[in-house]
């Protein structure tokens, strides 16, 4: 290599060599500009007197029920959100085999009875003893009890409903072969309904039995009115939250078990709470509810986990997490990460 491409090779270096370092250098500036965003302190606001929590519906009285004998389906009267009544057939088996093991017990307990009068006749003579008139007694007895078993097994073959209401579920099919007890059917009485919800065991002291409650069943789009008939005396283990059931009228059957339901409850204890406007609130990859909280002496944007409450005036509250007074950054937020710089947005 010639000392003029030496110094060419050497030049190029160092050329290359300023051109990343600035190129770092406009990196760094870019990451350290301050983005711009809208904060908000947060204070304490009044509570609208709520308690707002959301549960399940279901049944007044949910039974299941199948044959009390073993056989094959034969007809089946009902189908899945039909309204049935109570004492409805529901389903049959075959019952020809129950029909002839009925009418071999009848001749039986006709032979035995028959027996039993002449023998009877010969037993009031004194010309049979007390031991052999108690056997064909104890035979008639036996085949008496057995005619009775044979004749509810020949009425087992029909299913009947015990109860009005809608057919929730059907879980058989004519020609299948079912055995005692299988569940087939679920019949709900949802003349009446409940919602079972949990309650914060903050809130517990507020709730008593027979308190109206105003329940709002989403795929309806309706409002509701119930009341409180049961609270929990125990604790979740997990959750720590108390089961709270609000029955509702339910005449027209417009409320099917299994819907959602959001109950709002008057509290009888207002009280102060923290809120922010919803869209302040981000949510990680493990659903975890967090905010940005301002720094003002390092005009930075820290991360910080709090939970929700309440809707409050179309604000969220927050029971843990800030405090009042903080602020929080309420727009520009997605573009922020756990230390951004900031600045307030004109």
């Amino acid at each position: 290599m010639t000392l003029k491409n030496l110094y060419q090779t050497l030049a190029f270096v160092l050329l290359m060599a300023s051109c990343k370092s600035e190129n770092k250098q406009q990196t760094q500036v870019l990451a350290n500009k301050p983005i711009p965003v809208l904060t908000e302190q947060i204070l304490s606001v009044p509570s609208n007197g709520e308690i707002s929590i959301s549960g399940n519906i279901e049944g007044n009285k949910t039974v299941r029920l199948g044959f009390m004998v073993a056989g094959k389906i034969n007809n089946i009267t009902a189908r899945e959100g039909q309204a049935v009544k109570q004492g409805q057939l529901l389903a049959s088996l075959d019952p020809e085999s129950y029909q002839i093991a009925k009418e071999l017990v009848d001749i039986q307990v006709n032979q035995t009875q028959e027996e039993y009068n002449r023998l009877k006749i010969i037993h009031d003579r004194k010309s049979l003893s007390d031991g052999d008139f108690s056997k064909i007694n104890y035979g008639l007895q036996t085949a008496t009890t057995q005619q009775k078993l044979h004749r509810k097994n020949l009425a087992d073959t029909r299913l009947y409903s015990p109860i009005s209401g809608v057919l929730l579920k059907k879980m058989a099919e004519v020609g299948e072969i079912t055995g005692v007890g299988t569940p087939l059917f679920v019949v709900s009485d949802i003349g009446t309904v409940k919602v079972n919800a949990y309650i914060p065991e903050t809130e517990l002291h507020n709730i008593k039995i027979g308190q109206v409650a105003n329940v709002t069943v989403s795929s309806l789009n309706e409002v509701f009115q119930g009341k409180v008939i049961e609270v929990g005396s125990a604790a979740d283990v997990t959750t720590r939250a108390f089961t709270v059931k609000i029955q509702l009228q339910n005449p027209h059957y417009l409320i099917r078990p299994g819907m959602i339901a959001e109950v709002k409850l008057a509290s009888s204890l207002r009280k102060d709470i923290l809120a922010l406007p919803a869209e302040a609130v981000l949510h990680d990859s493990d659903n975890q509810s967090y905010v940005y909280v301002v720094d003002n002496q390092q005009n930075k944007a820290f991360k910080r986990k709090v939970s929700l409450g309440q809707i409050v005036n179309n604000k969220i509250e927050i029971t843990s997490g800030i405090t009042a007074n903080e602020i929080v950054v309420t727009g520009g937020q997605q573009k922020l990460t756990d230390g951004s710089s900031i600045t307030l947005s004109k």
